[in-house]
């Protein structure tokens, strides 16, 4: 209950409870779903703690017309360039179902599994930090690892942008309890009594009552008309939500991915025309009317390696 701190005169305290308020705040429903935003997190500036993550090595994928293995690297020690990503993907989920966060040390590679624990050592300053693999790429520019902005910091090459490294492999990441750090809101109704039936009627009993009145015969009513049913959205009203998992300019590439993708979904190939005239070939992922199922589907295609796949809405 929220107070107001009371002013007091020579002569008394007012105080004033603002219980209308409080009553109101109590009252107000709460979201169905657990929000992504970490509310416990690590403390900025280290390793981030798994919540919602699982572990994967994932399937070959293509991005940009360029083909990665994701493999099990117990040696890899590598040198090459590092970026650092930070406020584009602040609170987005990972390639492996995590939440990345800019503040925490963590950074993507295109094939080491996920989770990895990498050492990264600054081959300009000597600096080295560890850092959390929990997402795929980079895809650009021939880089060996995109790191987290604070990673970058600490690394000493936030302001430039890019430095050359060293990336060795340290180990598997351990797990966070799937809702360790997230937000749970669940709204629960107040019960609603049971309705009780009004009380009869009580007769008039004056000193001159009028005179008696005769009893009409009740008539029936005539039956209302049926409502029609609530229309259901169908998959052939295009009320669906569905997941292109990517675009490929060959088909080839578009059916192997559907066959990557195997059982776990139902997904095929359709062919698009842009308006340059260029056909692509999407490979669309049966979805649902759910939106929030279809954004669950979407992080399960991109658990298999295809960090691209996005939510196609209705009509798309």
């Amino acid at each position: 209950m929220a107070r107001i701190r009371p002013y007091a005169p020579v002569r008394g305290v007012v105080v004033v409870l603002m219980g209308t308020a409080a009553l109101a705040a109590c009252a107000t429903p709460q979201p169905r779903y657990a929000a992504k935003h970490p509310t416990a997190g690590p403390t900025p500036g280290q390793l981030p703690n798994g919540a919602g993550g699982r572990y994967k090595v994932g399937s070959p994928y293509e991005v940009g017309g360029v083909w990665y293995v994701p493999k099990e690297e117990p040696g890899y020690d590598q040198e090459g360039m590092a970026t650092w990503y930070g406020q584009s993907h602040h609170l987005k989920t990972t390639a492996n179902g995590e939440v990345f966060d800019r503040y925490a040390l963590s950074g993507a590679h295109t094939t080491l599994p996920l989770p990895s624990i990498v050492e990264v050592t600054n081959l300009e300053n000597n600096r080295t930090v560890q850092v959390r693999v929990n997402d795929r790429g980079p895809f650009k520019g021939g880089a060996l690892i995109d790191v987290s902005q604070e990673a970058a910091r600490q690394l000493g090459f936030e302001q430039q942008g890019t430095a050359r490294v060293r990336v060795r492999y340290v180990g598997p990441a351990p797990l966070g309890a799937p809702d360790a750090g997230l937000r749970h809101a669940a709204y629960t109704p107040t019960p609603t009594p049971a309705a009780q039936p009004p009380a009869a009627p009580t007769a008039y009993t004056g000193l001159n009552p009028g005179p008696v009145e005769t009893p009409v015969a009740a008539q029936p009513l005539a039956p209302l008309p049926a409502a029609a049913p609530a229309a259901v959205p169908t998959a052939s009203a295009g009320l669906i939500y569905r997941v292109q998992a990517g675009a490929f300019s060959d088909p080839a590439n578009a059916q192997r991915v559907v066959s990557q993708l195997g059982s776990a979904v139902v997904a095929k190939v359709e062919p698009f025309q842009r308006a340059d005239g260029m056909t692509l070939y999407r490979v669309m992922v049966d979805g649902t009317a759910d939106e929030a199922e279809a954004f669950d589907l979407r992080d399960r295609v991109a658990a298999y390696g295809f960090t691209e796949a996005r939510v196609v809405r209705p009509g798309a």
